[in-house]
């Protein structure tokens, strides 16, 4: 008979999911406040095999060293710079990640907020629901900005950035991107791309779009600085992470009109804060951190966050291994 292990969730997943979990574990499902609360965690995972978490649950040496019996770690992200990496390997515990699975849903929402802050869609609807619609626009009224025809810089050309490139195509956009290393001339070709500096990218865009990691080197890479080079008719969009951006400097450049616009979907605090000057701007599409909230995506994640963690609970090889 297999050994059952104990494992600690911290938030509730898919019941399928949940139920292929429960047939080889002994499941301690956290119900109480999200992201559960750092002295709780420790206190729950003392005894645990192996932790399901999500990307606002801090994973951080302190948690593990608590972690006596840890294995394994799974997180419900394609991110996982909540974990500290580097100690857990240290401990000899594996983890696993969802990645790909998520690559047209985050794709598309990077796409829908382009067309949303470009065609002022958003503004729109605050206009009508407030009942600030007096009158027929004319010709200079409430213009927004066409996509067609725009050039796209994209930051970073892994699984999602490559799939906003062919989306972008296929909305009559130019594409160029920069990366650590360019792509093969085939995709490029494929993508119909083009790979620039990072200065050049910056100076050419008239849309940027982020798809890196979050790491020490891209901690906010997109400060005042880059502002002012970028063309002050420009949009900038996040789907990545949120402290690749300096905010409160994009908030004075939107201010200053240094850029035109910005669609997010991450923040360098989750939830956003209340008091946030983001929150004022009209100029500034957001949202609530839903770049992989389809149902067919979520479902998915949750599929691939179990099987992850029982395969590395079983020494076996993970779906998809950090």
């Amino acid at each position: 008979m297999k050994k059952r292990f104990n494992v600690l969730v911290t938030r509730r997943l898919h019941r399928s999911a949940l139920d292929e979990l429960e047939k080889r574990c002994n499941v301690l499902l956290h119900t109480g406040k999200i992201p559960i609360p750092k002295k709780n965690l420790i206190n729950k995972i003392k005894d645990m095999d192996g932790l399901i978490c999500h990307p606002y649950d801090t994973i951080d040496e302190e948690v593990i060293i608590n972690a006596k019996n840890l294995k394994a770690i799974s997180t419900f992200s394609v991110g996982f710079d909540h974990i500290d990496i580097n100690f857990a390997k240290s401990q000899k515990i594996k983890i696993g990640y969802t990645p790909e699975v998520l690559t047209n849903a985050t794709a598309e929402l990077t796409i829908g907020l382009i067309l949303d802050v470009l065609r002022r869609i958003s503004e729109g609807d605050r206009i009508v629901r407030n009942k600030k619609w007096n009158q027929i626009f004319g010709a200079y009224d409430y213009t927004g900005t066409e996509v067609a025809g725009k050039t796209i810089g994209i930051i970073g050309m892994g699984r999602i950035g490559k799939e906003v490139a062919k989306k972008a195509n296929g909305l009559g956009m130019n594409v160029i991107y920069h990366n650590r290393r360019p792509v093969s001339k085939k995709i490029e070709k494929m993508l119909k791309t083009k790979y620039v500096s990072e200065n050049t990218l910056y100076r050419k865009s008239d849309i940027i779009s982020l798809h890196i990691p979050y790491n020490n080197d891209t901690h906010h890479l997109m400060n005042s600085k880059i502002f002012k080079k970028m063309k002050k008719t420009s949009f900038l969009i996040n789907t990545s992470r949120g402290k690749i951006i300096n905010e409160k400097q994009l908030v004075v450049a939107l201010q200053k009109k240094d850029i035109q616009g910005a669609g997010m979907d991450v923040y360098e605090s989750e939830p956003i804060k209340k008091d946030s000057l983001l929150l004022k701007l009209e100029n500034v599409v957001l949202a609530p951190h839903v770049g992989s909230s389809t149902r067919e995506t979520r479902q998915k994640m949750s599929d691939i966050t179990v099987k992850n963690l029982i395969l590395a609970l079983e020494r076996k090889k993970l779906l998809y291994s950090v």
